[in-house]
């Protein structure tokens, strides 16, 4: 791909190394001039001070899962259950990818007053809300029993693009202590992608729910019924 880009382009002399490792690094070390890398976001070129060259774009790539439909509706205990693990996974991870953790130290007269509070702010608000929950402290007796002080843990998911305006905001509403976390998986309901799997392959999704192997095998075994029916059905041919 990059013999062909560079000859379509018109460089006469180009020498194409192969490199292990952190490639952004090559030209801070004088081992290339410019490199050749796949970019999802680009904030790795950033972060190494190079930037992509005009014109430099070559193609763009996706990641496809490739299964067979036979396969599928046939061996449904082996491969459903693993096929249905992979896409959540592979959902769960693109969507944490786009979020932070934010952890923060609040003063409040009870959790809902903090929660109210933070949800007020543009940025605060979370997934679905904020996680707020009391911060014990020893009450500085012999007894060391823990007590509360009025202090909450508040916990939000941030979008990555937000982080610094939404850390501001947080700290004007008297956030402390402040800890930023990244996320590895977000899971949520089923995942869309393998909604869409079972309606081609023609499984029922409540019953795949529960169990979607046993739900392959029973619609394979109901058009294994059919099948057969049909063939009493039909008129004998001589």
């Amino acid at each position: 791909i990059a013999k062909r880009f560079f000859d379509q382009a018109g460089f006469e002399h180009v020498a194409l190394l192969t490199a292990d490792g952190a490639l952004e690094a090559a030209p801070a070390m004088g081992c290339a001039d410019i490199i050749l890398d796949l970019v999802s976001t680009g904030v790795t070129l950033k972060e190494n001070n190079l930037r992509e060259i005009e014109g430099g774009h070559i193609l763009d790539s996706q990641g496809v899962l490739v299964a067979n439909r036979r396969s599928l509706l046939e061996r449904p205990g082996q491969l459903l259950p693993v096929l249905h693990e992979l896409l959540e996974r592979l959902d769960a991870h693109l969507k944490a990818e786009q979020y932070y953790s934010v952890i923060a130290n609040m003063r409040g007269e009870s959790p809902e007053a903090v929660a109210t509070l933070l949800m007020q702010q543009e940025g605060l608000r979370g997934l679905q809300g904020p996680t707020i929950s009391p911060v014990y402290s020893l009450d500085g007796s012999n007894s060391g029993a823990a007590t509360k002080h009025g202090f909450y843990a508040c916990v939000i998911c941030v979008a990555k693009k937000n982080l610094y305006s939404s850390v501001k905001s947080l700290q004007k509403v008297g956030g402390s202590g402040v800890l930023v976390q990244p996320m590895t998986y977000i899971f949520d309901e089923e995942p869309l992608r393998w909604q869409r799997l079972l309606t081609q392959l023609g499984v029922d999704e409540a019953a795949a729910g529960n169990d979607p192997a046993a739900a392959a095998a029973a619609m394979m075994a109901g058009n294994g019924a059919a099948a057969a029916a049909a063939r009493e059905a039909a008129p004998a041919r001589r």
